[in-house]
């Protein structure tokens, strides 16, 4: 059981740390996902369905 969990961890923890570029293209790759996320949310066609959903919700109708 101890072998395993050992196998468990060190494939988990990997043989090396990433290096400054696969950092940054990481980071980029967030930034990049972050800010399309951010265009969606905060769309007219999200915030016009939000404020409907909401104002549904407060007159008692249904969802």
């Amino acid at each position: 059981m101890r072998n395993l969990i050992n196998r468990i961890a060190l494939a988990v923890r990997g043989d090396e740390a990433m290096s400054t570029a696969e950092y940054a293209v990481g980071t980029l790759a967030a930034v990049a996902f972050a800010t399309t996320l951010y265009g969606v949310v905060t769309g007219d066609s999200v915030k016009d369905s939000l404020t409907e959903l909401v104002e549904r919700g407060l007159q008692g109708g249904d969802l």
